[in-house]
């Protein structure tokens, strides 16, 4: 037998040795996802015994964290939004970063958004599109994504959430499933350069689904794609709100600017200072 403090302090040490750049934080969260207990549960009562089995449980996550697998798979969610989602290998973990281009989209539409029509490109977890539903309650959200196992996740989290009467899913490769025109568009598309993917972190290379991730030579592929077609499903003076990743920036509002059809182009960087949102507004026909 052993107590909440004891096997707290061992798995923290023993992922230290493993790598884990937040040993004691991610021994926590697969201790109270092996307790189903909460964070004053398991802060209020270091003393409590393990059963044999709650402490194998405990351990067998321990053991899959050590392998780099990363937390939110093992306990299958992850925060966003102060909202938690549903993950697994299906889809890409929603990182903090993402939430800046919620803010930055929610700068433009407030709520409730009367007559809103929002697509999210690529929705995988559903979390951008779930939680704009939420913020823009008198909108309504289109969600694609060409995986079916990612939209399964997404609708699952759209119900859970209690947005799935406002959101739409369609299967298909960036906008070919989808009919019409739109307000909004917005995408955390894949952005990391081929070349690069073999020097990213084990968490993410062995266990994060890579066409969530990899966009060709420059991790443009998508955004490319997204601006192009992008124009022609925008309503007059829409916009659309991409994620990027470091060192993009000046290729996408050349892109933008490219196409034509796009005025205001900006792009606002994450609280870490790395250019995180591209945006632009289709222009007003005369």
């Amino acid at each position: 037998m052993t107590n909440i403090r004891t096997i707290l302090q061992r798995a923290a040490r023993d992922l230290n040795i493993s790598g884990s750049p937040s040993p004691r934080l991610d021994a926590e969260l697969l201790l109270m996802h092996a307790l189903k207990i909460d964070r004053l549960q398991l802060c209020t009562h270091p003393e409590r015994e393990l059963t044999e089995e709650e402490a194998a449980a405990f351990v067998q996550r321990v053991e899959r964290r050590s392998l780099g697998e990363p937390v939110a798979y093992i306990i299958g969610e992850k925060e966003f939004w102060s909202l938690r989602f549903e993950v697994d290998r299906e889809v890409l973990i929603p990182r903090p970063e993402t939430e800046c281009l919620i803010e930055e989209l929610l700068r433009f539409y407030r709520p409730p958004g009367e007559g809103l029509r929002i697509l999210d490109i690529g929705t995988g977890s559903g979390a951008i599109g779930v939680v704009l539903a939420r913020e823009l309650p008198a909108a309504r959200v289109a969600a694609t994504d060409i995986s079916a196992g990612a939209l399964s996740v997404a609708r699952r989290n759209a119900l859970a959430h209690g947005v799935a009467d406002r959101m739409d899913f369609f299967q298909g490769d960036l906008l070919a499933a989808v009919s019409g025109n739109f307000d909004i568009i917005c995408s955390n598309p894949p952005y990391i350069p081929d070349v690069p993917y073999g020097l990213l972190p084990a968490g993410i290379r062995d266990f994060e689904p890579r066409g969530a991730l990899i966009a060709g030579p420059d991790g443009l592929d998508f955004h490319r794609r997204i601006i192009r077609e992008g124009v022609h499903r925008l309503k007059a003076g829409g916009r659309i709100f991409l994620e990027i990743g470091e060192g993009q920036r000046d290729r996408v509002e050349a892109l933008f600017r490219e196409e034509g059809g796009y005025r205001d182009i900006d792009c606002r960087k994450d609280y870490g200072g790395t250019d995180r949102v591209a945006s632009a507004r289709k222009k007003e026909t005369r």
